[in-house]
């Protein structure tokens, strides 16, 4: 079972018609029950930090996440479900993220135009499973804030800074754009993680 979580805010609607595209049966959860029927588990994110960790705690999943990912269950976290994998985030310095991760998520130097919004180009790692098939794929973007770059980055992208715009740590995949909200390249990438 392909496991959508909600946990109250988000894009959704966009994840579950991009997933209906692909033709790919999935559930809404809401509690550990439902991650714990999982075969794969995808977390979507828009909005702040702060408040998706505390719905997070709130709906008691923080372990049950953590985990589903160290019994190997293929996890995709998308905008803000990539950023909570790490330890804290400059948006809410006084929550703690879910911290598979060490280090912290950034906000763009000030004098950025934030949010960065709109279409940019990755630079995917040859390697990437997520990004098989894309070499240089234009994808969607909505945020102020990014991970850094690091070992883990399955692509980067660049504005004002070099970030992490995809990740892959073993059964772990994040992408700080928006698949379901960059078309055909999009889809490839959904697809590409639910082929995974």
């Amino acid at each position: 079972m392909i496991a959508i979580f909600d946990y109250g805010a988000g894009n959704l609607r966009s994840v579950q018609n991009t997933l209906a595209e692909i033709g790919c049966e999935y559930t809404l959860v809401r509690d550990a029950a439902g991650l714990n029927a999982a075969s794969k588990i995808i977390l979507p994110g828009v909005g702040h930090f702060g408040q998706m960790m505390r719905a997070l705690d709130e709906l008691a999943v923080r372990s049950t996440i953590l985990e589903r990912i160290a019994a190997g269950v293929p996890f995709l976290g998308i905008c803000l479900g990539m950023q909570a994998l790490f330890e804290r985030s400059a948006e809410a310095p006084e929550m703690r993220g879910l911290g598979l991760y060490e280090g912290s998520v950034q906000r763009f130097p000030e004098g950025a135009r934030v949010p960065h919004m709109g279409w940019n180009e990755l630079a995917p790692r040859p390697e990437s499973k997520l990004l098989s098939g894309l070499p240089r794929p234009y994808v969607y973007f909505a945020h102020s804030y990014y991970v850094p770059e690091n070992p883990r980055a399955a692509a980067t992208c660049t504005y004002e800074v070099k970030y992490t715009a995809a990740l892959e740590s073993g059964n772990v995949y994040g992408v700080q754009f928006h698949p379901e909200k960059s078309g055909a390249v999009g889809l490839q990438i959904v697809g590409n993680f639910l082929r995974i």
